[in-house]
């Protein structure tokens, strides 16, 4: 592997030429990822893919007239101290943020690099070369400024704002609600037939903690084989199904902790009943909350049908264990 100043000056132009290129492809899968829901941002990515193509023919004409048509076969890994891309772009979780932030890391890692280069060479062929390089990686930046003025207006930010918060919803508020009405509503009727049956705080705390951990698997497992994600939008499967599933044991173990109520206090079982049935009160509010704030339904109808579902529920739980 060779340093970078062991290159030449026709090694460092075809480093630049490659960084170039690559750098065009990278913004250009930006481009592409962004297109569907943010077509504004779309743009901003194209305009730099086309700079970043512009420059690198520019850099192909300096070549060929200096060294002629074919270029030596070096790549950034050959090289010590050039910077290395991370594959940031195989990322199924790369979002308008993260590309920003990580075209302005690229931008600003290249002209670091020929930066430090051109104060490493004697050769003032080579240093004025490498300097221009590094004015050009900062022009990027600039540019980037100036697309986005031109591209990102007031509706087509607000527009994005729009499709952010509707892949939010998609991608974490959809399964974690399914998840925590699942396991705050399913898990009450095996909770209260088990501590009705049994009169036992132990006993009815393992019941609740097998129903909560059980329907958490079952909920993660569903959410994440049922949708890959690649048509919906929906994001990973994997990462939807562990927000789902947390959330569903999450809302069963909310009313079986009370239950961990030592049965040698006084009125242990009472105790710990009362307690859980607030827990579950307090469980069902939050769903109509979750649900009036993100999935625009009515406060009140929302609370009306999640508290007449977990009262039946709790009910026919009590029934069961009562008989």
């Amino acid at each position: 592997m060779k340093s970078l100043s062991e290159l030449t000056e026709r090694e460092v132009i075809a480093l630049a030429i490659a960084s170039e290129e690559e750098d065009s492809r990278i913004y250009q899968h930006f481009a592409d990822r962004l297109r569907g829901d943010f077509p504004a941002s779309a743009e901003i990515f194209d305009g730099m893919a086309e700079e970043e193509r512009a420059h690198r023919n520019s850099l192909y004409g300096f070549y060929r007239h200096r060294f002629g048509e074919h270029l030596p076969p070096i790549r950034r890994e050959d090289v010590r101290g050039f910077l290395k891309r991370r594959a940031f772009w195989w990322n199924a979780q790369l979002d308008l943020g993260k590309m920003r932030r990580e075209a302005e890391l690229m931008e600003l890692q290249a002209a670091n690099f020929y930066d430090k280069a051109a104060q490493q060479t004697l050769d003032v062929s080579m240093r004025e070369l490498l300097t221009s390089l590094a004015e050009v990686e900062r022009g990027h930046k600039r540019k980037a400024s100036e697309l986005h003025a031109a591209h990102l207006t007031a509706d087509s930010e607000a527009a994005e704002e729009h499709a952010r918060h509707r892949l939010f919803v998609l991608q974490y508020v959809q399964p974690g609600l399914a998840g925590l009405i699942d396991g705050s509503v399913s898990t009450l009727a095996p909770l209260f037939a088990a501590a009705f049956a049994t009169g036992n705080n132990w006993e009815t705390f393992l019941v609740g903690l097998a129903a909560s951990v059980g329907a958490g698997i079952s909920m993660g497992l569903t959410e994440a084989l049922s949708d890959d994600g690649e048509i919906t939008g929906r994001g990973s499967p994997w990462l939807r199904g562990l927000v789902c599933g947390f959330m569903t044991a999450a809302g069963g173990l909310g009313h079986t902790l009370p239950y961990l109520v030592p049965d040698s206090w006084p009125n242990a079982f009472m105790l710990a009943t009362s307690i859980a049935a607030l827990v579950v009160a307090v469980e069902l509010v939050a769903i109509s909350w979750i649900r009036t704030k993100y999935m625009d339904t009515p406060f009140w109808r929302a609370t009306y049908q999640v508290i007449v579902g977990g009262v039946l529920v709790l009910l026919a739980g009590i029934f069961i264990g009562s008989a």
